[in-house]
Formats: structure tokens, sequence, C-alpha cells
């Protein structure tokens, strides 16, 4: 289907739902009148960029008929006015391509990322703290709340493992296209002979799991608990307070020490389990997709390497679309936005032509 005609459709939709959101049935159906409502607000976008277009190609039309005039001047300026409007119209066609898509509900949930020491030693636990504070700083751009579920540090300042969640609107939408591997290249603080060595860290982000997603039944869990090590307070080495949950069916396992009492750190590790679970169901969807469309979007795959930090040429690389960006430092302080904006709509476009 073409955009124009996905557009027409979307149109005639809009007017359809408007009619029935004023029915009384509707209204006393609580259900179904928040459900038209979510499309109402979804189709309202669509219609006022379709009512742009008209009126952008409307006065386009009428502008190239002057560009034929006798009169130079205003043939120039028919043209040049032209252009204006032709470029309105391409913009418009972008912010369409979104628009028509139902949105994918998860994208509003907070996003649950864990963020590991790859291959590298010392300095992939530093590239991998650099990652953490790129993506605190992004959040902090966005006004979202950070909360920490766990933190293994490393030597020198750097971070075997760090387990957050960011909460706030649109958070695993923006976050899904971090998932994977992220290498970079540079000379580690511990090289003296100067020479560009190439560490990894590996990123998950899952959308945060409400219960109604995934359903665990207590005969599934086996809860282990233990004494937990290093900084954390009073409590550490004193209590068994650790707890580590393996769901048997999947072989997952969580272990959670941070929090100060055992029931908190059990609450804190389903949490995590849930969010794995609900993951690996989504990974499989998208590993299908990819199958289907040939996408290197969305793999499913948390083992493809997705973009390389090179820091002697300050440039970023994401492998997946083939963009580079020469500023680096932008970037690692939080300015990854051109990155997942572009991924978003390679996303798009893949739906829109695979539907």
């Amino acid at each position: 289907m073409s955009l124009r005609d996905r557009l027409a459709s979307s149109v005639v939709r809009a007017a359809e739902v408007e009619a029935e959101l004023s029915e009384h049935a509707t209204v006393r159906d609580s259900k179904r009148l928040a459900e038209l409502g979510r499309e109402h607000r979804q189709l309202q976008t669509v219609v006022s960029l379709a009512q742009r277009l008209d009126r952008a190609e409307r006065e386009l039309s009428e502008v190239r008929e002057l560009a034929e005039s006798d009169d130079p001047e205003m043939a120039s300026e028919a043209q040049a006015e032209a252009q204006r409007l032709t470029d309105d119209i391409a913009q418009i066609e972008i912010e369409l391509k979104p628009a028509l898509l139902p949105p994918d509900p998860l994208d509003d949930r907070p996003a649950i990322i864990e963020i590991r020491a790859g291959t590298g030693g010392d300095e992939a636990a530093l590239f991998a703290a650099e990652l953490w504070r790129m993506y605190t700083r992004f959040s902090e751009g966005r006004r979202w709340r950070i909360e920490i579920i766990s933190l293994s540090e490393a030597t020198l300042g750097g971070v075997k493992e760090v387990i957050f969640k960011i909460v706030g609107t649109g958070a695993f939408g923006a976050m899904r296209w971090e998932s994977g591997v992220h290498r970079v290249q540079r000379v580690p603080v511990t090289e003296s002979q100067g020479r560009t060595h190439t560490s990894a860290a590996t990123v998950a982000v899952l959308p945060e799991a409400e219960e109604v997603d995934v359903r665990i039944e207590d005969k599934d869990l086996r809860i282990d608990v233990f004494r937990s090590s290093g900084p954390g307070g009073q409590s550490v080495n004193t209590t068994d307070s650790a707890v580590r949950i393996t769901h048997i069916p999947s072989g997952i396992v969580v272990s959670q020490q941070d929090q100060k009492s055992q029931l908190q750190n059990k609450l804190k590790g389903m949490e995590v389990l849930r969010a794995r679970l609900l993951d690996a169901r989504l990974s499989e969807r998208e590993a299908e997709r990819a199958r289907m469309r040939k996408t290197q979007v969305g793999t499913g795959d948390r083992s493809a390497k997705i973009r390389t930090y090179n820091f002697p040429q300050s440039r970023v690389t994401d492998h997946r679309i083939g963009l580079t960006s020469h500023d680096l430092a932008a970037i690692m302080n939080g300015g990854i936005e051109p990155f997942i904006d572009a991924l978003r709509m390679a996303d798009v476009e893949e739906r829109l032509s695979g539907e």
C-alpha cells in the first residue's frame, strides 16, 4: 500500500472514530471509550498532517503556473516559492510515515538497561562506565528519572555490570535501539606503548514487564539467599540479604544484593526477571521479523556488533544503518539523538514496505 493510500485510509478511519465517539453506546462503555480515545489522538495527528499536505500541494500547483509567466521577476520568485513548497511537502511526508503506523504499546514503558563489560579487561569496564554516563546524560536531557537496580564496580572507576531503570514518556521506545555490542577503539590508560586497543561492552534494553505480561509460577522458581559482598552499608556480610532467583523453565538467573533487605532484593530481582522473560519473547518476534524482511535494524540478536566508537578519529559508526558521526565528544556526553532518530525512521521504512 502506498503512502497516499495509507493516508486516505487513515483519514476515513478518523471520521469513523469521531462518529463512534459521539454514540450513546460508546459513552456508556468505558473500555471502548478509552480505546477509541487513544486511536482518535493518534489519528488527529495524521489528519492535521494530511491537511498541511493538501494545502501545500494546492499552493504548489498554483505557484507552478506562475513560474511559467513571461515576467522574469515573477517567474523567478515563483520558482523559489515552488522549491520551498516542495521541501515542505517532503518534510510532511517524513512526519507522516511514523504517524501512519500503529504505536507500539511498549514504547512508553520504562526501560530496564543492563550494561556489562565485555572483552578488554579494565578498559572494557571503563567503557561500560562511560556508556552508563552517556545514557544518564541523555536521560537527564529528556527529564527522565533513573533508578539504579544493581551495580558491580571495577578498578579505575569502571563497572563490571550496571542495571538501571529509566522512567519517562517514550523511554523504551527511544532506548530499544541501543541493545547489542558496543565496541571502542582507543589507547587505554593502562597502555604504556601508545597502541590502540579494541574493547567491548554489551547493552541490553528491556521493557519493564507488568505482571499481566509474564505469568511466573512459584513452582518454576528456585530462590537462594546468601550474604552480600562489597560496599552497601551495615547489612553487607552480616545477613543473608542477597537473593539469587533461577527461573527453571528458561534457565534465566537473576542475582540481586544492592538493596538493604532480602525482601527488597527479591522484589528488584523479580522485576528484572519479568523484564528478561518479556524481552526473550520480544527478541524471538524481532528475529522472525528480521528473517522475513532481511532487516539489520531489529534482529533480536543481542550479540550483534551494532556500533563502534573510534576515539583517535573522533568517529562513531552505527553498523546497522551505516550512519557515522564525527562528533564523538558530544555523543559520549549524551547526544545520541541522531542515531536514535535515524534507527527509528529506518524501522518505520521497513515496517511500511513490509506491510
